[in-house]
């Protein structure tokens, strides 16, 4: 199999740097590299250039269109038989290639996801953001489990492959933000092709590096989930809201002090029941008191965050036009 890997990559050469250092340890190496510059104005021309000779690899410059659109500019010109995307923030282990060509081998699926995780270099930040993203206690558990609790396995475009067979039949992105790759992942399910988790193809994803960027960024997803409705009604469920209403219920708090102390306290127990499960299963699993504190934080800036964003589409939505729809081509993604 000759995997085709595009990376989007916009003003950040240093991050394209360390993911390419990480595509020369592969143990699988029968792959080549497509770099879409996307309008950056601080190019990664010359990173490019520094692995032409470990890597066999392309660069390709176009004006910014936003990362779905820039990953069809990737597959139009890909010569592999399977894709594979990743976000220019990843670092992919060594053994990737060799378990997903394995997994392919032995069960074939025509578009896959893997999970992330957290790098032992991580800062503590990124560990419990990378934690808050995938812990069974907020919104990011689902993505990296063994067993997709979430019925059909939709996969993200951070860590995604998919056969030319599927681009196809299917086409690319028909967003380029606010959702792109979940509309991208219906269309590829609803044509009947078969998607599933490789679980052992896993990225350290290095994600934000501070809780403000980290709140933009989850603001930005909880409108990408409203903005998938307008496309596909029948996929907003109730789950969805989950955020929104914790959300509700965190700036509630304070009315409660002057109305009942008895609901005061009894809201300040439930959210007081939920960081201390947080702060022990965080603590757990990095080994550390610091990055469990700070998951706490996390979880409450990412399950506030894409509340925010999901509540202030969700209104906009309701008083915008009929039959409206974004893209996102023109919208800035948030850094």
């Amino acid at each position: 199999m000759y995997y085709s890997i595009i990376i989007p990559v916009y003003n950040r050469p240093g991050e394209l740097r360390e993911l390419l250092v990480s595509l020369t340890k592969q143990t699988y190496k029968n792959f080549e590299v497509l770099v879409i510059e996307d309008g950056s104005t601080d190019t990664s021309d010359g990173v490019v250039a520094d692995f032409a000779d470990q890597l066999a690899i392309r660069y390709f410059f176009k004006e910014n269109s936003g990362q779905g659109f820039t990953r069809n500019y990737g597959f139009e010109r890909a010569r592999g038989d399977y894709f594979v995307i990743f976000d220019s923030d990843a670092l992919v282990p060594p053994h990737y290639f060799s378990a997903v060509n394995q997994q392919l081998g032995s069960s074939w699926l025509d578009a896959y996801g893997g999970p992330d995780a957290a790098h032992p270099d991580f800062t503590p930040i990124q560990k419990a953001i990378s934690y808050s993203m995938t812990s069974p206690f907020t919104t990011g558990g689902i993505r990296g489990s063994k067993k997709n609790l979430g019925g059909t396995y939709h996969p993200r475009s951070f860590n995604m492959g998919l056969s030319r067979a599927v681009w196809e039949a299917v086409g690319g992105y028909k967003l380029s933000r606010m959702g792109e790759d979940i509309e991208f992942a219906i269309r590829i399910i609803e044509n009947g092709f078969r998607t599933g988790l490789i679980s052992d193809a896993f990225i350290y994803h290095k994600r934000r590096t501070n809780f403000g960027q980290f709140f933009r960024q989850l603001r930005f997803f909880g409108r990408a989930r409203i903005n998938i409705s307008r496309y596909y009604p029948a996929e907003l469920k109730l789950v969805h809201a989950f955020p929104a209403l914790f959300t509700l219920f965190v700036f509630s708090v304070p009315i409660w002090a002057f109305i009942s102390s008895l609901l005061f306290t009894l809201a300040i127990s439930i959210l007081s029941f939920f960081s201390v499960l947080i702060l022990v299963d965080a603590t757990r699993k990095e080994k550390s008191l610091y990055v469990g504190l700070l998951s706490v934080a996390a979880a409450f800036v990412q399950l506030i965050g894409y509340g925010v964003g999901f509540l202030s589409e969700g209104w906009k939505r309701l008083t915008e036009p009929k039959g409206f729809r974004e893209t996102g081509a023109t919208l800035e993604y948030p850094s």
